[in-house]
């Protein structure tokens, strides 16, 4: 039974990731020909030569020097970018709720894997970025895990047990499942949300919340509280290259007495900076609303070919796998 399931797993997630790279290799077809047919015209009016075609980020550059870690970078660079950012929220949550739901391994494992091939294939996101972008939610998940698949006791208890000093370190065969059904559940979910996260900007993702009449205030938090992390993040970097420049942590006293003067100085700067970025905001006509200029992309039969197709093999391998779930 066990084979059976991973045969069907495994013809699953090649189906997804076949079903990517032909829409892939059409849409890349569609694109070639259009480049064509405008480069002709290039040379039949030199007047429209480099008018600007495209969205202009294939000159963006990642500063990785400056330590700070943007996922908006990603967003837009990422070749998805051009899709109904209403399609990628929807299809993300609609994902994120079903692995939960099916609470199995082979749907969480199945997730993981075509959604790690559609952002890094589709969406041209180099692997070891977004793996390494992966690494933040592995840890959390990891620590947070291991508290389910082991005990401790005084006396020698389950399958498996390690003795130290006065105590024992247990598990089963039971427990370390239920880690590995929940690990896999939650780096799934965080799977799904990624493709949202790495091919939206947050402005776009902004406007689908006010759309489906999200509570303006909650929007407006939101917005301004993810913009002022990287702005407080910059700070941070900044205070910490200096302190290090002048040895501030060459110890471990002169370290802690530089963190927290460090901490104490991020305070006062970071009011300074909200009162200066409130009084720009000011400047520029806020009246208690943030707007952000939006270009309309259409939903197309593409996109609703993957979406409905990759909902229906999530339900195939759910139900071709049906395992009794760890509860």
């Amino acid at each position: 039974m066990q084979y059976q399931n991973l045969i069907v797993f495994l013809i699953a997630c090649i189906l997804a990731m076949l079903l990517v790279v032909l829409l892939g290799a059409k849409k890349l077809h569609e694109r070639r020909e259009r480049l064509a047919h405008s480069h002709d015209h290039s040379h039949e009016d030199p007047c429209h030569g480099h008018s600007g075609h495209g969205h202009g980020f294939g000159k963006l550059k990642h500063d990785h020097s400056s330590g700070v870690f943007s996922i908006d970078y990603y967003a837009y660079i990422s070749a998805m970018r051009g899709w109904n950012p209403a399609f990628k929220v929807f299809f993300s949550l609609l994902v994120l709720i079903l692995c939960i739901l099916f609470n199995s391994i082979y749907v969480s494992l199945f997730v993981l894997i075509t959604m790690g091939f559609l952002i890094v294939y589709r969406g041209k996101i180099p692997f070891h970025q977004y793996f390494s972008t992966l690494t933040i939610p592995i840890v959390f998940v990891i620590v947070g895990s291991i508290t389910i698949a082991i005990g401790f006791s005084r006396e020698p208890m389950g399958e498996y047990n390690l003795h130290l000093f006065f105590f024992y370190i247990y598990t089963s065969k039971e427990s370390l499942m239920k880690m590995a059904n929940l690990m896999l559940k939650a780096m799934g979910a965080v799977s799904a949300l990624y493709l949202m996260t790495l091919s939206t900007p947050s402005g776009e993702i902004i406007s689908v919340m006010r759309k489906v009449h999200v509570p303006k205030l909650f929007v407006e938090l939101m917005s301004m509280i993810y913009r002022y992390i990287f702005v407080i993040m910059e700070t941070q970097r900044k205070m910490k290259d200096s302190a290090e420049s002048r040895l501030g942590y060459v110890d471990f006293k002169t370290a802690v007495k530089s963190f927290s003067g460090t901490a104490s100085n991020l305070l006062v700067v970071s009011l300074k900076k909200a009162n200066a970025y409130y009084d720009a905001l000011i400047s520029r006509g806020y009246n208690g609303e943030l707007l952000f200029l939006e270009r309309k992309k259409a939903l197309d039969a593409e996109q609703i070919l993957l979406g409905c197709s990759y909902i229906l093999l999530m339900c195939g391998v759910f139900f071709a796998c049906r395992i009794p779930p760890v509860v």
